[in-house]
């Protein structure tokens, strides 16, 4: 990996909006190493989400960069995600789970206008029942999105809010400023 100082102008920019703070309290961004033989140039976040005090959902967002272009990202610049999710049991078994966790995704990047091409992406949802020695605690289940995308512009704010986005859907936050019932409501006691 090169230097900080020989970083090309658009993986500068880019990073710069991946810098942006995250868009609600609840979603935890913090800086980690990034991966070094995907691409000459590399940036990573790692997001926790948290609900009612309890960590809900996890992420990495990676950003890679390399100035001779790579003909399968259709650019220079790739954005590659991992996003896992406990899900509630019933949930777990709706087959329509995966498009609709992809459409968290897609909408997210639209709400925010982060143009992008080339996106592609896979969507796992497994549940877990423990036996024997590991016998205990109920089924759980979990969902994980895997997917990467090319964005057409240098400056990758769009795609951090557009990501935060599907962060807070994946982990079933409501949308900002809504509470759900029986949260953050004062008793009628007079």
């Amino acid at each position: 990996m090169a230097s900080p100082s020989a970083e090309p102008p658009a993986f500068a920019r880019a990073v710069a909006g991946l810098r942006a703070p995250a868009p609600r309290p609840e979603i935890l961004l913090e800086e980690i190493a990034a991966p070094q033989r995907l691409a000459p140039y590399a940036f990573a976040l790692s997001a926790t989400v948290l609900r009612s005090g309890d960590e809900v959902a996890g992420g990495r967002l990676i950003l890679l960069h390399d100035p001779a272009g790579h003909e399968a990202w259709h650019g220079d610049i790739r954005l590659v995600t991992l996003v896992t999710a406990e899900l509630e049991a019933d949930l777990a078994d709706d087959p329509l789970l995966p498009e609709v966790a992809w459409t968290w995704l897609t909408d997210g990047l639209a709400q925010h206008a982060a143009a992008y091409t080339a996106i592609g992406g896979t969507i796992t949802q497994t549940t877990s029942t423990r036996f024997g020695e590991l016998a205990g605690p109920p089924p759980t289940a979990d969902l994980e999105v895997r997917a990467s995308w090319t964005p057409t512009a240098d400056d990758a704010t769009a795609h951090l809010l557009g990501w935060c986005a599907m962060l807070a859907s994946t982990a079933g936050l409501p949308p900002p400023g809504v509470a759900l019932l029986g949260q953050n409501q004062r008793a009628n006691t007079p």
